[in-house]
């Protein structure tokens, strides 16, 4: 495709030379405007916006490769094809280093104003193309700040609802008299507080696909000894997770296993009035899978070998646990205390587009 441009500066001290030029390009299609030194054509090039100018590389006071040089330096410098006079290949190769697009040897007769001509429609022709790739770049760039503002709006708004449904639960579960039906509101409550999590994480950060699990921990760790402390019986719940970022779904699923093996913990290991502790670790096992579990130094398990806790929260585990195909495990815990502990742990594959480190 040959592309045709009006306006071209050619800038030549020889003054036949730019009289060929002007009649030899000018029957080629070109509007062509002549410079007789570098500083001329630099001057020119200020003044007027062309849209190719033609550097001669032999001309006495400023050489090819000062005018380019000088050319470079303009705010919208347009696409430069250089002129030589030798066809000694150093003085082509330091014009392109020095951001020529092309490069033509000189010679007398017509051959050389086809080549010419033929360099300028290549140029002009990549210059349109890399014209129209910035603009369609600015495009998508605009257009993924616009759906990345609505993104963060959607969660935004996402947040605002949950913690709008946490404080109706709230309210709610303040006038039950009931305290099974209490407790369960209340656990309800911590539930949906452990999703907001993940939300409100994805909204504070520019990784909506990703959740760095020891952030995520770490926080959820702190929520859940805020919940379930009082002042006759402290639960410290500590978090130990390496530095790993999983896919949100994936996330969501083990915050909420943690979540219910926390709250089983701090209900059923210590007894009423003693302070305890819980501990919550997440480890990388090889190259794709991760193990969740949860530690306390209370109670011990029961003597069937069933974990505390047959409600809601265990059946919640089972189902994620099925969704996951992963395997639950209960077990006891040794420690310096006189009671066993109970460990509760989770093993999950991810697949490699769900586990990344981070960075």
């Amino acid at each position: 495709m040959r592309i045709f441009l009006s306006h071209i500066l050619y800038i030549d001290d020889d003054d036949g030379m730019r009289r060929l030029a002007s009649r030899a390009l000018g029957r080629k299609g070109y509007d062509v405007s002549l410079a007789a030194n570098g500083a001329e054509g630099v001057d020119m090039a200020k003044a007027t916006a062309f849209d190719l100018i033609a550097v001669d590389h032999y001309m006495p006071g400023q050489d090819g490769l000062a005018t380019l040089e000088a050319l470079r330096s303009l705010p919208a410098c347009p696409p430069v094809v250089y002129v030589t006079g030798s066809e000694e290949s150093r003085i082509a190769v330091a014009a392109l280093k020095s951001g020529a697009d092309d490069y033509v040897v000189k010679s007398v007769g017509e051959d050389f104003f086809d080549l010419l001509a033929s360099s300028f429609g290549q140029v002009l022709e990549r210059a349109q193309l890399r014209r129209a790739r910035e603009e369609a770049e600015a495009e998508l760039r605009a257009s993924n700040a616009r759906l990345e503002a609505l993104l963060k709006e959607v969660n935004h708004r996402v947040a605002n609802n949950l913690q709008m449904v946490m404080s109706f639960v709230a309210l709610q579960s303040k006038n039950l008299s009931d305290p099974g039906a209490r407790e369960a509101l209340q656990k309800t409550q911590q539930r949906i507080a452990t999703v907001a999590q993940v939300n409100r994480r994805l909204y504070t950060t520019n990784d909506v696909e990703f959740v760095a699990m020891d952030d995520y921990l770490s926080g959820l760790a702190t929520d859940l000894s805020d919940t379930w402390s009082n002042g006759t019986g402290e639960r410290r719940v500590s978090a130990s997770a390496e530095a790993l970022k999983i896919a949100t779904d994936k996330a969501v699923a083990l915050g909420m296993i943690a979540n219910e093996w926390v709250s089983n913990a701090c209900k059923y290991a210590y007894p009423a009035g003693e302070a305890g502790e819980v501990r919550i670790m997440l480890n990388r096992l090889g190259a794709s899978t991760v193990e969740l579990a949860v530690e306390d130094d209370g109670a011990g398990m029961q003597s069937d070998g069933i974990a505390r806790g047959t409600g809601l929260g265990t059946r919640l585990i089972e189902a994620l646990a099925r969704t996951h195909k992963a395997t639950v495990r209960y077990a006891p815990v040794h420690t310096a205390r006189d009671n066993p502990g109970t460990r509760a742990s989770i093993s999950i594959e991810l697949r490699s587009h769900e586990l990344k480190a981070p960075g």
